[in-house]
């Protein structure tokens, strides 16, 4: 099969074997897969390694064939996949066996994907094949933070730095269902505007002072991905006991904080990382609820992966990259 790996230190498609099918695991062959921003860093974190990894987290497909054991699924059906391995009842924090799809095991950016069936959800009917392959990874991601963690409601007013990515489109969404108040920052023009198509209510300037443009708001909520060039700017912001929900660093790792000025203030510092599968079908009945469709910037056929690779990484787009795998019907 046709699948896009890394591979000692590049990155390519090529042929490789399709993967053998046990007793309670189901193959599915992928219609579209979604790239994160995970898929960037893993070429590096495996440095040179000569055996092939199939790269991708997210996909959606239709079930080709089911091993023995399996009862839920049977050929033929339409289904996204859950690229949170290990991790399937509702938790403080993942255990320790948690893994998401594509590192150490495949991933998703081949032809034909083979996992547990305790890892496949069915398709939302209302979705395109392009929404649903970009779907789990992200929206989960964006749910866990916004509600488990965030405990949002519809007198919140939610802070999310950085409004192109693919959770913040979902979180902006997610926010607007319920009625809350949600302000973003981008640097872009553009992605302001789309922004406020999206639903938010505010978009400022990345660049611009924020104490000074939100002096009249009262923020309950910072959700934030970027780490250290934006945490202490948003902690500036947030109201006196209010809460930073973080789940990611594209900018440094390492942040320094006024601890003093911290515990003053009495704010609420939370990780979150990725969701379980309770979390997943609760997310599901929720966006078709609500009749959310995830926001696809563009669209790359397999053979085009190193160059959705390149775009992603120039952070130009506005919500999620789509691999199409296969010709959809």
């Amino acid at each position: 099969m046709k699948a896009f790996v890394h591979e000692e230190e590049s990155i390519l498609i090529r042929k490789i074997p399709e993967p053998t099918l046990k007793d309670n695991e189901v193959k599915i062959a992928i219609k579209v897969a979604g790239l994160n921003h995970r898929d960037l860093h893993i070429p590096e974190r495996r440095g040179n390694v000569s055996t092939p990894l199939v790269l991708g987290s997210d996909g959606a497909g239709v079930i080709e064939q089911v091993g023995k054991n399996v009862t839920n699924f049977a050929p033929g059906d339409e289904v996204i996949v859950n690229p949170g391995l290990g991790w399937l009842h509702q938790s403080d924090a993942p255990p320790k066996s948690f893994e998401i799809v594509g590192m150490p095991n495949d991933g998703t950016f081949a032809e034909k994907y083979v996992v547990d069936q305790n890892y496949v959800e069915r398709k939302p009917s209302y979705l395109s094949w392009e929404e649903a392959g970009v779907l789990v990874l992200s929206a989960l991601t964006g749910y866990r933070a916004l509600f488990t963690k965030g405990n949002v409601s519809a007198n919140s007013t939610v802070f999310i730095p950085g409004a192109g990515s693919g959770v913040a489109t979902y979180i902006i969404q997610f926010a607007k269902a319920i009625g809350a108040r949600v302000i973003v920052t981008s640097r872009s023009p553009e992605k302001r505007a789309k922004a406020i198509a999206l639903g938010a209510d505010l978009a400022i300037d990345t660049e611009a002072d924020w104490n000074a443009e939100l002096k009249d708001e009262s923020i309950d909520l910072v959700i934030d991905s970027i780490g250290r060039a934006t945490f202490n700017r948003s902690l500036s912001v947030l109201k006196r006991g209010g809460k930073i929900v973080t789940f990611g660093a594209t900018t440094e790792d390492q942040v320094t904080i006024d601890i003093r000025k911290f515990f003053y203030g009495q704010y609420q510092l939370l990780g979150s990382t990725m969701g379980n599968r309770e979390e997943l079908r609760d997310l599901l009945q929720f966006i078709e609820k609500h009749q959310i469709h995830p926001i696809v910037d563009s669209v790359f056929v397999l053979e085009e992966t190193k160059e959705a690779f390149q775009y992603l990484q120039k952070a130009q787009q506005f919500g999620k990259i789509a691999i199409q795998v296969a010709q959809n019907d």
